[in-house]
């Protein structure tokens, strides 16, 4: 295990120098005080402290590293240094594990409308979460940028980012067609946001299942996700009552939250910020199960055996031993069975294991008995050719016997058991 500085370079570049170096792991020690580590800051020379803890996350360009790697705090890594600079041999033990807290697993999402990777999960994942139930809470967060820290509302209060923001410049999204003039604005991906904040809050937030936010964004997906239909009233409308979604209560949600269109703040939109914040969302689309990020593809079956880690030992629900062992594990999680191929998922019984075990016995018996009858009689026919080879035969010369005695003994002891 390596131990690097902090330094210039992105912590994804430090850590593939290091894989190509050889290491088998990365402990990249932070040169930054926290603000909040009141002997760290005293310690320090200059006094300098960094307010937030460091995210240190993929940038986009780590595909190609396979070894882990943490960041430990400054305060640590500085007694770690100490203890190497003396010689000493220093331990470290590097670990993963999910909060296993109690029989109810709590996962997150974070993604926008308009991004394409969580598509195939959000279409396959609601008969996931509807066969978990309760057993599994899931709550859905919406990633917008913060305009006023983003500098989209200037000095004089106005918005400057152009069809990027919402609320005079306070809430904005990323364009995803790239073209300012035409297409989805990036407006039009924080309102839809919001829209979607309101549903989970009227039909999900209740059960942490919510088959209706899962239904519209599946509809919406379906038929409103292009440029000519994205912002289209009758579009959405037409999700709604697909998804069995009370628009009147929607739109009354928006509206009562803040909205979107006056200069003042949306108090669900400054939730999902704080949230984005807390967590260290800096990469989409990004899944949580139990407060931990998990990295790797979003895919159902990964989703679904981290919820099943999820658990307290011996807590985890019927669907989760079902399709432990089972081939199709994202099959098996949408339909609560383990069909085709590979295993069943169903454990061997006591009986059927007890008899396996006899029968092999028997049959393993069986042949060793019948090659100890085979060797016994080689070993047989070996000693009647020595003897009738070696046996002397001048005693029977003269005496006009036509008996030969060594032929004699032989026969006589064809069925004797040599043992």
């Amino acid at each position: 295990i390596l131990m690097v500085d902090r330094g210039g370079c992105t912590f994804v570049q430090k850590v593939r120098n290091a894989q190509r170096s050889g290491a088998a792991g990365v402990v990249i020690a932070d040169n930054t005080c926290l603000c909040k580590d009141a002997d760290c800051v005293s310690a320090n020379k200059d006094g300098s402290c960094q307010t937030a803890e460091p995210i240190m996350a993929d940038d986009g360009s780590g595909t190609d590293i396979t070894i882990p790697a943490f960041l430990m705090f400054k305060h640590d890594a500085d007694a770690v240094k100490a203890e190497m600079k003396q010689d000493t041999m220093v331990q470290i033990e590097m670990a993963w594990s999910l909060p296993s807290p109690d029989d109810r697993v709590e996962y997150d999402l974070w993604t926008v409308p308009t991004e394409a990777v969580s598509r195939s999960f959000l279409k396959d994942f609601k008969a996931v979460a509807s066969n978990l139930g309760d057993r599994a809470y899931f709550t859905p967060h919406m990633f917008i940028y913060d305009g006023i820290k983003s500098g989209c509302q200037g000095a004089n209060g106005q918005n400057q980012c152009y069809n990027l923001c919402t609320n005079n410049g306070r809430y904005c999204a990323t364009d995803p067609d790239n073209n300012l003039d035409k297409g989805i604005s990036g407006a039009d991906v924080v309102n839809e946001s919001l829209r979607r904040v309101c549903i989970w809050k009227h039909y999900g937030e209740a059960n942490g299942i919510g088959i209706e936010w899962w239904d519209y964004v599946n509809e919406f997906r379906e038929r409103c996700d292009t440029p000519d239909f994205f912002t289209n009233d009758d579009c959405i409308r037409d999700a709604y009552k697909r998804a069995k979604v009370d628009d009147r209560v929607i739109d009354q949600c928006i509206r009562d939250s803040g909205g979107t269109e006056k200069d003042s703040s949306n108090t669900f939109l400054d939730t999902e910020l704080d949230a984005q914040v807390q967590r260290g969302v800096v990469i989409l689309p990004t899944a949580f199960v139990n407060t931990a990020a998990l990295r790797g593809a979003l895919t159902v079956s990964n989703i679904f055996a981290a919820i099943c880690a999820g658990y307290l030992t011996g807590t985890e629900p019927d669907i989760c031993n079902t399709c432990e062992t089972c081939a199709d594990k994202s099959g098996c999680a949408q339909t609560g069975k383990c069909e085709g191929g590979g295993s069943s998922g169903s454990k061997v019984s006591f009986k059927t294991y007890i008899f396996s075990l006899v029968m092999v016995a028997g049959v393993l018996g069986g042949l060793g008995f019948l090659y100890y009858r085979r060797s016994q009689e080689e070993m047989r026919e070996q000693v009647r050719g020595i003897l009738a080879e070696y046996m002397p035969l001048e005693d029977q010369e003269g005496d006009g016997s036509d008996i030969n005695p060594a032929m004699e003994f032989a026969r006589k002891n064809m069925n004797t058991q040599i043992s």
